[in-house]
């Protein structure tokens, strides 16, 4: 058994002659609104042959739609990345733009999560940009430019109420990490350390550097000592580096993410904010925490 989820951008209320025409047309079961206007699915017994002809249409309209098995939807962890998932900003670019080079270290963040770059080399290159910067610029850079993606709190809330586990884990820096999961109510973090001495950045970053691999390796190590599988888990991410988590993970949500990320998941969140992923696991508005 599948079930068939559509999500409307927020602000946009979803069309409920919409949601019935394709479930008629794909002889689903009846319409069951998670939030009037907001989110409806139906069940069905196997996945069209049109599906992503039919996403795209949607698309256009502003509606996420996101196909999965029924059982086992529900999941008992979050694995999340940070920078352009939990935030809305990347924060090496916003630490390079206080630097004076926020340009050529974005050109090459871009390049990075679009997989066109290796995610190592291409740390190091933008880290070494900020050699000098004051430590004190990430507090202001934290408090001035920095803002959470909507729906994370709810999101992790609502996960925890249910007795699930969060973990925030970044290829950015744990400076960053450590505010943001704290924030946001993780229970864990993991992330690059940036090295200073003197109250200045050196430029460099420690070893060893956690980027897909190590994200890879959070998960396995994380699961095996809550005495969960990966099948248990549902990731979210928008990089070329989130790919190994997301394809490990039970659920694998590509959130905003870059198309060449989009195109290797089955979820895709392109107008939707994080409180999809409570949506995603069946979960009603009602049942949503603050």
């Amino acid at each position: 058994m599948f079930t068939a989820l559509l999500l409307s951008a927020p602000g946009t209320k979803l069309d409920p002659i919409l949601a019935e025409n394709l479930r008629s047309a794909w002889g689903g079961s009846a319409l069951d609104w998670l939030s009037p206007g907001e989110a409806v699915e139906f069940g069905l017994p196997a996945v069209p042959d049109n599906r992503w002809d039919v996403w795209a249409d949607l698309q256009q309209s502003r509606v996420d739609l996101v196909l999965q098995k029924t059982e086992g939807r529900r999941k008992k962890m979050l694995l999340a990345d940070m920078d352009s998932t939990m935030i809305q900003q990347e924060c090496i670019d916003e630490l390079a733009a206080e630097a004076g080079v926020g340009a050529r270290v974005a050109e090459i963040t871009k390049r990075a999560m679009n997989g066109e770059l290796d995610f190592e080399g291409a740390l190091i290159e933008r880290v070494g940009l900020l050699e000098g910067l004051d430590e004190a610029v990430i507090a202001r850079v934290l408090e001035s430019r920095i803002t959470h993606m909507p729906g994370g709190r709810e999101l992790i809330a609502t996960m925890k109420a249910h007795g699930g586990h969060a973990a925030l884990v970044s290829g950015g820096f744990t400076a960053f990490t450590e505010v943001v999961a704290e924030a946001l109510g993780f229970h864990e973090h993991r992330a690059n350390t940036l090295l200073a001495a003197g109250g200045k950045l050196t430029g460099d970053v420690a070893r060893p550097i956690l980027g897909r691999e190590a994200k890879v390796q959070a998960l396995h190590e994380i699961t095996e000592r809550l005495g969960i599988t990966p099948e248990d888990v549902i990731a979210v991410g928008d990089g070329a580096n989130d790919l190994g988590m997301l394809g490990l993970a039970g659920t694998g949500v590509a959130l905003h993410a870059k198309p060449v990320v989009a195109e290797q998941c089955e979820v895709r969140v392109n107008h939707g904010d994080l409180t999809a992923l409570l949506y995603i696991q069946g979960y009603r508005r009602a049942e949503f925490s603050a």
